[in-house]
């Protein structure tokens, strides 16, 4: 099966994953962007994910091959690749997996390194949330709200809210499967791993996923990386500070 995606533009092909529990949307703004300055980009959702197909199975490694399925498809060559969270560690992945179809890539504040499991809280107030009760985002919102207090966190997640018919809303993510598999998010990129051509870590000031520590790391599998922050931001930089994460990555291609 072919993944979903939004493609915008025309010009050098320039393909974005999404972060967990995210989608192709959450990046319509900055991929105009993009588009506007020469490049096709393809917004893309990752299994279990937006538009996508949903699967019993959940690793990196399956995400790489869809997106390897995905550009064969599309025949697209030598292409720029963006990733933000665990887009990022699909991007990662797939660029030390395949390095001769990427030209450039772009990781958005996440690092190589294993990640403890973060996310329990998060995905059991989307578990106990019950559709059969709640007919409207409000109500939605409204419940998670005692458990999630970020409200720009509570709106991202909203955005996976669909009518799966007239009666009912549900999610487009696949919740089931996202929490029996939630282990392998975190998981490290496999050591010896290598990408040798240009690649940008971007990385928001207020959040801790990429450590200064950790630019060893980065440097081992990623030789001509070079780390930059965006200011006044956390680990949703793009969202928060668009304007420079835009600039940084418009320099950098």
């Amino acid at each position: 099966m072919i993944l979903h995606s939004h493609i915008i533009g025309k010009g050098v092909p320039f393909v974005i994953l999404h972060g967990f529990l995210g989608s192709g949307d959450n990046w319509k703004s900055l991929g105009n962007n993009f588009a506007e300055n020469g490049y096709e980009v393809h917004l893309v959702d990752q299994r279990n994910h937006g538009r996508s197909f949903h699967n019993e199975e959940f690793s990196y490694e399956l995400l790489v091959e869809d997106l390897k399925v995905y550009c064969e498809h599309y025949e697209l060559e030598n292409f720029i690749l963006l990733g933000h969270s665990m887009g990022g560690k699909t991007a990662m992945l797939f660029a030390v997996t395949y390095p001769n179809k990427v030209a450039k890539l772009i990781v958005a504040d996440i690092g190589p390194k294993a990640y403890p499991e973060h996310h329990q809280a998060l995905l059991e107030a989307l578990y106990l949330l019950d559709f059969t009760k709640l007919k409207t985002r409000i109500q939605a919102d409204e419940f998670l709200s005692e458990y999630i207090k970020d409200i720009g966190i509570r709106q991202f997640l909203l955005k996976n809210l669909y009518w799966k018919n007239k009666e009912e809303l549900g999610w487009r993510f696949n919740l089931d499967v996202l929490i029996r598999k939630i282990e392998e998010v975190g998981k490290a990129l496999p050591a010896g791993s290598y990408f040798g051509k240009d690649t940008l870590f971007l990385r928001g000031d207020k959040s801790e996923y990429i450590l200064k520590t950790d630019e060893i790391l980065i440097k081992i599998h990623f030789p001509k990386a070079k780390v930059y922050d965006i200011a006044n931001a956390g680990h949703w930089l793009h969202s928060e500070n668009p304007v420079e994460f835009a600039h940084f990555v418009v320099n950098f291609l």
